[in-house]
């Protein structure tokens, strides 16, 4: 380098809270996978960080999962995936849409928790928690996630039998119901649950 080259400036360093998310990102799938016996060292290995980085950005493994249950159970998401479905489409494509954007959302949450229940971990009660720990509002993100299914309805509200707002709690409870398995036939297509929730049962 010649000596009047200015000198190099070193990029700036990850955020703390940007490397807890990328840790967070990172360990979901495997703790899908694996559960709680996941380890540090594969999750450190999927971020492509060193290990210690995990215990720099996190207290311990306990820490770091109850982040992945949170970042699991967040609806920020969906709720962005719900407002972007075009409202000009005909109403059965946009439930269509919706349907499909709760099911991965339900999904996800379902591989994540169960994978930890599986493996012998139960939840811990309330804890000292680092922000991005804490588990979402589970009224205020039902609440949030009714309000912009409404919005879906609304283009049709003229045409509907019961007004956008309780059409969007019961296609809501009608999507937790196939999560739980109470109405979740693995045949039955999102499409065919939309069209007999639009069109109802009769010929």
């Amino acid at each position: 380098m010649k000596s009047d080259d200015p000198p190099r400036r070193r990029a700036p360093g990850m955020s703390q809270e940007r490397r807890r998310e990328m840790i967070v990102m990172a360990a979901l799938p495997l703790v899908a996978e694996h559960g709680a016996a996941v380890t540090t060292a594969q999750i450190a290995r999927a971020a492509g960080i060193g290990e210690a980085t995990v215990f720099r950005a996190f207290t311990d493994k306990d820490e770091l999962l109850d982040a992945c249950v949170a970042e699991a159970l967040r609806s920020d998401h969906v709720l962005e995936q719900l407002a972007s479905v075009p409202l000009d489409q005909p109403l059965t494509e946009r439930l269509a849409e919706a349907a499909d954007v709760m099911r991965a959302h339900m999904t996800r949450i379902g591989a994540v928790l169960g994978a930890l229940h599986a493996s012998g971990r139960r939840s811990r009660g309330p804890q000292p928690r680092e922000e991005g720990t804490a588990l979402p509002d589970r009224a205020a993100s039902f609440r949030a996630t009714r309000e912009a299914l409404t919005e879906l309805f609304e283009p049709d509200r003229d045409r509907l039998r019961l007004p956008p707002e309780r059409l969007a709690a019961l296609f809501l409870s009608l999507m937790f119901a196939g999560a739980r398995g109470a109405a979740g036939d693995p045949e039955s297509s999102i499409a065919e649950v939309v069209d007999v929730f639009v069109h109802g049962i009769l010929k």
